[in-house]
């Protein structure tokens, strides 16, 4: 089966991958998903408008997702929490630092939301996480599909990109596989994120699915779907896979901490499976580039938000630097 699916890959896209970095935007979601870690920290949770990263934290990290030439995936934040006023400024200074639209992936937005994002994003991901309908009854009972699809039908309608993320290991089985072919043939998929569920101390779950069931499940849909856009959700855990991910085709891999983790024994081992599997990693997890802070004045940005990205770039690169002295010491 992964000889067919790096065949269906090989004959549609270059040998490139990428390292794909979602951007996290609060620690606050008002849903319970059963799988999630914000449905856990909630209750420790007094202010949601106080549970938010800082604007100057997050345009650094995009910042610095260019610089070492990896992609933003989308950004996310807990179920429709955020404003729409807020979130546009946002995004334009995003589209200010790395000149480009971004995904969202912020809960299920009309047709009037997306047309007041559209000049700044590229599409808008739905998170869907199962399509056995059972287990999202039990998992997400108060995240239903339905508005989903009605954010893809509006997508469509405005030329507006769509993805959606699937989690594997909430009780579905390899014969789920034919609903998820359905579901993305409906909707016309463009991009589509994996994850092997992570299971979360607090919440229902206790294990990780097999390593071979959560490649088949990848492999499978790179066969079923040759041209589609797919991103491999990957942990510290499971970082032998790497080689058979990147061989069956993913387009990029996600979920890997990379800036704590930047240079670190896990970051070259990525890098070496990468090779091993015949696939050139876009940008680096191991080698950082020359970062100088005035590169941040360029920006047209407000002279204090600046100033706060610079202070925020210097601990970032404080960390990435010390992560290479470390390494050499290995």
């Amino acid at each position: 089966m992964l000889d067919d699916a790096h065949a269906a890959f090989k004959m549609r896209y270059p040998a490139s991958i990428t390292f794909s970095r979602a951007i996290f935007l609060n620690w606050y979601c008002p849903l319970d998903c059963k799988f999630c870690f914000m449905s856990v920290e909630k209750s420790n949770i007094s202010s949601p408008k106080a549970a938010r990263r800082t604007p100057a934290s997050i345009l650094t990290e995009a910042f610095l997702c260019s610089k070492l030439g990896w992609d933003i995936e989308f950004l996310s934040s807990g179920y429709r929490v955020l404003e729409n006023e807020y979130l546009l400024r946002l995004l334009k200074s995003l589209y200010e630092v790395t000149g480009k639209k971004q995904w969202l992936n912020t809960g299920a937005l009309s047709k009037q939301e997306l047309e007041f994002f559209k000049p700044y994003i590229e599409g808008s991901c739905g998170a869907v996480e199962t399509v056995n309908p059972i287990i999202h009854d039990k998992v997400c009972r108060n995240k239903p599909v339905a508005p989903i699809i009605n954010m893809f039908k509006a997508c469509d309608e405005l030329g507006l990109r769509k993805a959606m993320t699937l989690i594997i290991g909430m009780g579905e089985t390899i014969a789920d596989f034919p609903k998820l072919q359905e579901f993305i043939e409906r909707h016309a998929i463009d991009r589509i994120t994996v994850y092997a569920l992570n299971p979360i101390k607090g919440t229902m779950f206790t294990k990780s699915p097999e390593a071979d069931y959560y490649i088949e499940w990848l492999a499978r849909t790179r066969i079923s779907f040759p041209r589609m856009e797919i991103i491999a959700g990957i942990r510290n855990e499971r970082l032998d896979t790497i080689r058979q991910l990147a061989y069956l085709g993913v387009n990029a891999i996600t979920k890997f901490i990379a800036l704590r983790q930047f240079n670190s024994k896990d970051a070259r081992f990525i890098e070496e499976e990468i090779a091993g599997a015949g696939r050139i990693l876009q940008g680096s997890l191991t080698k950082l580039p020359d970062i100088e802070l005035e590169e941040i004045d360029a920006f047209m940005l407000e002279p204090e938000r600046k100033e706060q990205m610079k202070r925020t770039l210097t601990s970032y690169l404080e960390m990435m630097h010390r992560n290479t002295v470390l390494s050499k010491t290995i």
